[in-house]
């Protein structure tokens, strides 16, 4: 799924523990406190694009969830109008003016979708909220409908899935219309150590909608620019590490990285069964509760989620408190501060905030273990991928790969497509290690879980008596660059994403106009908690701003 976070020596383009940004003057702003063109998408272009004339406002900006219930039991709209004002959107922004290039295909049959649900609404009533509600879909979650799954190769195009990963389908059971599939980083960012976040051989290049010439961050790419962009209510990201809380930081959103297990992976292109999840995605925390009581569920294709049965909630709207501050304790990560000192400055503020809300603040409340399993995550990593995608690929029967080996050698053979700006090392590294037996991968599987979980989280958690972590999800979106790869700006996903633990980010303000995500994340199957006090915060704050496209950050 994504791996935006993998450790510093082994992965210098996507790490969010290097910092490659130089502050120097910085204000936090927060208003309530005072189809893709396949053909050349590998020539995509890393600068702003000349955007033709277009219109920055739109109808639907910042709508939620609950507003276009409310427009559809007034009869402003229905939920045909409501797509296809997006489905225009997408053309003209997307696709065309500032390009932001997120949606990588459109649902041919969305429409069909929708007026079969608006028909529904009327002889029934609606299933619940997400009855006709527009959604985005990351190019990794399999559709058993005429899109494709692609995770952004070329490797996967023209043999689409033949049925729905579980997460699908458990949105169409909610009655969502999945509108279309977002791009992302290819391979979500697992194919080589030198890659720009948000390129893929099939999608090309999407670009941050705060500022075109900066990085969306990945591996869900188009998910978190689609979504801020406003070119659908929410959307659904994956993430190995960092890969749904990274792109919601730099694109302004909410973005909850579950407990693994929680949702289901059947019929999502993986990376690693220890980590993999996938997640929602949206404006505001309660669009994600909402989102999250929709995905889960107990999957018999995922035998990660049968743990879960007594530990999901239907709806997790029921835990959003604007006092879910007050008596929260929480543990400050200061090893996750530093890389950026007017990110410092305004996570400092905030804590101050939330102490005035009446949060205890522990500070500091550093998880020792940080850095002592970077080595180990990447072994489970090459391990884990391998056997993963083979197991996948057997069950896409119209694949002209089955092995990671075979796409290996598709890349080689399209490297003018594929690999134009960097090559597959991880691939090559991940091809050379052994099945799932073999000690070493074992031993890194048992170190990873000591050292993130009794050792790190747990145990700082016990020792503070905390309910949840606070620390930067990382720093204003960097310039992409192509030819260099990413320079990410540093990060906090990564004990979370090891011990498989949930983490959900939530706009902290902005730094010369671009978003800043703070994060919250503690012990496994703490959604409700860590729900309660983002949604505490964002009401506090009201941070987020809807973004103008501008061609740069002068």
């Amino acid at each position: 799924m994504s791996a935006d976070s993998l450790p510093p020596k082994h992965n210098a383009r996507r790490n969010f523990l290097r910092a490659g940004l130089t502050a120097t003057v910085a204000t936090a702003v927060y208003p309530a406190l005072g189809s893709a063109r396949a053909d050349d998408a590998a020539g995509a272009s890393a600068s702003a694009p000349s955007a033709k004339k277009f219109a920055v406002d739109f109808e639907l900006d910042e709508i939620t969830i609950d507003d276009a219930q409310k427009g559809f039991r007034s009869g402003r709209y229905s939920s045909r109008s409501i797509a296809e004002k997006y489905l225009a959107r997408i053309e003209e922004i997307d696709k065309g003016g500032p390009m932001i290039n997120a949606v990588i295909e459109i649902n041919p049959e969305a429409l069909q979708i929708a007026d079969a649900l608006d028909q529904e609404r009327k002889a029934k009533g609606p299933r619940g909220p997400l009855h006709g509600i527009p959604l985005l879909i990351k190019d990794n979650i399999d559709t058993g409908d005429r899109m494709q799954t692609t995770a952004g190769s070329l490797a996967l195009a023209g043999s689409p899935a033949p049925r729905d990963a579980f997460v699908a389908s458990q949105l169409r059971k909610a009655g969502a219309v999945i509108l279309g599939k977002t791009n992302l980083s290819e391979w979500a960012n697992i194919r080589s150590s030198h890659s720009t976040s948000g390129w893929s051989g099939r999608g090309g290049l999407t670009r941050n909608p705060y500022a075109l010439d900066r990085n969306a961050c990945g591996s869900s790419s188009g998910t978190g620019a689609g979504v801020s962009a406003n070119l659908c209510v929410a959307g659904v990201g994956t993430e190995t590490d960092g890969s749904v809380v990274c792109p919601s930081s730099t694109n302004g959103l909410a973005g909850l990285k579950p407990t693994v297990g929680l949702v289901s992976r059947s019929g999502i292109v993986p990376i690693s069964q220890s980590q993999d999840t996938a997640g929602p995605m949206a404006r505001t925390v309660r669009d994600v509760a909402i989102l999250l009581g929709a995905m889960a569920g107990v999957d018999a294709r995922d035998p990660a989620t049968a743990v879960s049965q007594r530990r999901q909630f239907p709806d997790y709207t029921k835990f959003l408190d604007p006092t879910g501050l007050k008596g929260a304790r929480l543990g400050v990560v200061r090893k996750y501060f530093g890389f950026n000192d007017a990110v410092d400055k305004l996570m400092d503020t905030l804590l101050d905030e939330m102490k005035h809300a009446g949060a205890e603040i522990v500070d500091p409340a550093d998880i020792p273990t940080i850095g002592k399993f970077d080595d180990s995550e990447l072994t489970v990593f090459y391990y884990e991928l391998k056997a993963g995608l083979a197991e996948y690929l057997a069950r896409r029967p119209g694949s002209s790969v089955k092995s990671l080996t075979d796409v290996i050698d598709f890349n080689e053979r399209n490297r003018e497509r594929e690999m134009p700006y960097f090559g597959q090392d991880i691939f090559l590294k991940s091809e050379a290690k052994g099945p799932l037996s073999s000690k070493e991968y074992l031993d890194a599987l048992a170190l990873n879980r000591q050292l993130s979980r009794v050792e790190g989280i747990d145990f700082v958690m016990d020792k503070f008596k905390l309910d949840a972590l606070v620390a930067p999800t990382g720093g204003p979106a960097w310039i992409t660059d192509l030819i260099n790869g990413d320079h990410a700006t540093g990060g906090s996903s990564s004990a979370a994403a090891v011990a498989g633990y949930p983490n959900i980010n939530v706009t902290a303000g902005y730094l010369w106009g671009l978003p800043v995500g703070i994060s919250f994340f503690g012990r496994a199957w703490s959604e409700p908690t860590l729900i309660k006090i983002a949604y505490s915060l964002e009401q506090l704050t009201k941070a987020r701003q809807k973004p103008r496209f501008l061609p740069t950050i002068s």
